[in-house]
């Protein structure tokens, strides 16, 4: 392993050094004071945004999820020579900022250091000549973002977004990825963008202000380029240590990103959740030259960050009641931690889905994106709505030339309330929906797939055709209200090429499923989970009416609230709320020709233990940075109760790697 340059001094064993620990020993020399510890949290704190213009003013933000003391720190400039400085708070709130004019005046071309009270160094940047005019700021997330010069005034205070370009360029989406204070130390660098970035001239540098940056091409004579998507891989010559930083510069002496981390924090590395974007974790296991596991605990370089829920609040409208989440239990044996993005954003207006069968604005469950359009999410209200969403400065909103207040949906004929519950788009782009009951005889069970014509005019919808298997479930007609409410809670398209592809056998044949055996079953399956058991039932939904049953398929979980097939993994996703820990399970095709679970991920933990019933994937064309889209529905809007941001809110929007 390297030396490492800031780890423990071994003092040499000489008569000097014995006379001068007798003499404090006797207290005839006076022991030089124990500095202050850094802060817990101190390396969640990121410098954010700086201008050389003006006052030199500074922003400091935090990452965490905790406040961070910031009494007692110092700055420096090119100079290293560290001085204090007056912030606006000696304190930083969770996902706050603080900002201060630099006693140093910083130049066209410089550098600004952080330190602790105790002279730890918790962030580094530098820039050349005119980068930091109007201001060198973090775009594409505060804290987390890559840094560009920004393209208006300065946004100190207040998040970056407003102040950033509308693109930035290709080589400040390289990022820093993973990073090893163990064995080589190696780093791991990731480029999220869509061409190759020469890395030739570019160079690194640890914590020790006296150490001089060393290129990247001559620790790794290999990286001296990085392909879009790709990874490059270099040992540290420096030496990092347990509480250390990288820095990484483009070849105009440009901070390009860098990471900080306490004791331990990079052992066995620190990474990034998701790859190149969002905060790190210390790993479960190092991962350096391939996609990050995300699966160790937070840490790393955010300690024990975990994220931070933003947006939301608003106050309740008339007659909007959330509900509080019942029925809480455990995640199953082995749920890993959630692979992308720590930080989840409220994606909707308060009391948003409020309707005439349902003014109390619950309920919201089935989401779907879109295949060929994904810039539309699919949402299914119980009480027998169906929302088309798109976007509007950041939240999902109903699409107003479709209808501004959602669709009622009917049964075939025009008759009942469906209790819609899943939903999914089908190979010809119709949207299927499951309903358990009719909620005008709620007792009952009616355990139905629908299928709507989203072309269709008019307020109200009727199904083009309906596939009634209440008969397969007669433990769910007890009489009940509750037992009639367990019944089909969700429902995904699988298309048949990849079940072939795959190799699933037909339970019906015993031999390789093929399509062609169901001439009227369109192009794919349709998977419904069923909430009594978590059980998934398969299905070809024929043109004529009737309908295959193709078997059960076990989730390894007590109950599913949700159904997907998501292209980019190649997986179906088996979603269950807080009845399983909020987990979502990835089913396969075995060697044996079964679907089987795969892997469980949990949902981010910054998020709500609520009936989160609905989930979905964006495709992988929306891509960027290495990240798509995952938006979440809470069936209760109840979020953190009442009084938090999150009360009266019924979906999230977080990132799921590409």
């Amino acid at each position: 392993m390297p030396f490492s340059h800031s780890r423990t001094r071994v003092a040499p064993v000489c008569a000097g050094a014995l006379t001068v620990s007798s003499l404090l020993l006797t207290g005839l020399v006076a022991a030089p004071p124990a500095a202050a510890a850094a802060p817990a949290g101190y390396q969640n704190v990121r410098i954010n945004e700086v201008t050389s213009s003006g006052n030199d003013t500074v922003e400091l933000y935090n990452a965490g999820s905790a406040a961070v003391s910031i009494s007692g720190w110092k700055m420096s400039d090119d100079s290293f020579s560290p001085q204090s400085f007056s912030p606006s708070s000696t304190t930083i709130a969770a996902g706050g900022f603080v900002t201060f004019n630099s006693p140093k005046g910083l130049g066209d071309s410089d550098k600004l250091v952080i330190y602790t009270s105790d002279g730890t160094v918790v962030d580094r940047v530098e820039w050349a000549t005119d980068k930091a005019k109007p201001a060198m700021a973090r775009c594409g997330g505060d804290g987390t973002g890559a840094w560009v010069t920004t393209t208006t005034a300065a946004t100190f205070g207040t998040a970056n977004a407003s102040g950033c370009p509308s693109s930035v360029p290709a080589a400040s989406k390289v990022r820093i990825n993973e990073v090893t204070s163990d064995g080589a130390d190696t780093v791991e660098l990731y480029n999220g963008g869509s061409s190759a970035v020469s890395l030739a001239s570019w160079k690194y540098v640890d914590n020790d202000t006296t150490h001089s940056a060393v290129t990247v091409s001559s620790s790794s004579p290999s990286a001296t380029s990085i392909p879009a998507g790709g990874r490059v891989t270099f040992n540290s010559t420096l030496g990092l240590g347990d509480n250390d930083s990288v820095l990484l510069l483009d070849g105009s002496g440009n901070t390009v990103d860098s990471v900080t981390w306490a004791t331990d924090g990079a052992k066995p590395s620190a990474e990034r959740c998701a790859d190149g974007t969002g905060w790190f974790r210390t790993s479960a296991t190092a991962t350096l030259g391939s996609a990050n596991s995300c699966s160790g605990s937070g840490g790393g370089g955010g300690g024990t960050q975990t994220g931070q829920l933003l947006g939301g609040g608003g106050s309740l409208t008339s007659g909007c009641t959330p509900e509080a989440p019942s029925g809480t239990g455990s995640a199953p044996s082995g749920t890993l931690a959630w692979p992308g993005g720590l930080d989840v954003t409220i994606a909707d207006n308060v009391c948003a889905f409020t309707t005439s069968t349902g003014p109390e604005g619950r309920d919201v469950s089935g989401l779907a994106f879109d295949p060929s359009n994904p810039s539309v999410l699919w949402a299914a209200k119980n009480k027998n709505w169906l929302y088309k969403l798109v976007k509007s400065n950041g939240l999902w909103v109903p699409d107003s030339s479709w209808s501004a207040t959602g669709k009622q949906l009917r049964f075939l004929g025009g008759s009942g309330q469906p209790d819609s519950e899943g939903l999914t788009v089908g190979g010809n782009g119709h949207i299927y929906v499951t309903s358990e009951r009719d909620n005008t005889d709620n007792t009952v069970p009616k355990d139905t797939i629908m299928e709507f014509d989203p072309a269709a005019t008019g307020s109200t919808l009727t199904p083009v055709h309906q596939w009634d298997m209440t008969s397969q479930f007669p433990q769910l007609n007890t009489g009940s209200k509750d037992d009639a409410n367990l019944g089909f809670e969700g429902v995904g398209y699988v298309p048949d090429s990849w079940l072939t592809a795959s190799g699933w056998v037909d339970p019906l044949t015993g031999a390789a499923y093929n399509p062609a055996n169901y001439p009227l079953h369109g192009s794919g399956l349709f998977f419904a989970g069923l909430e009594w058991d978590g059980s998934l039932h398969v299905y070809g939904l024929n043109s004529n009416g009737t309908f295959t049953t193709f078997g059960t398929i076990a989730t390894g979980k007590s109950s599913v609230m949700d159904v997907t097939y998501d292209a980019g993994t190649q997986r179906i996703i088996a979603t269950c709320d807080n009845t399983c820990g909020e987990t979502h399970t990835f089913m396969k095709v075995d060697a044996s020709g079964a679907i089987v679970p795969d892997v469980t991920y949990t949902n981010p933990s910054v998020m709500p233990a609520d009936n989160l019933e609905g989930f979905a994937i964006a495709p992988t064309s929306t891509c960027v940075g290495g990240s798509r889209e995952a938006v979440w529905s809470d069936d209760g809007v109840y979020g953190f109760g009442s009084g938090s941001s999150s009360y009266g809110h019924a979906l999230y929007s977080g990132t799921f790697p590409c």
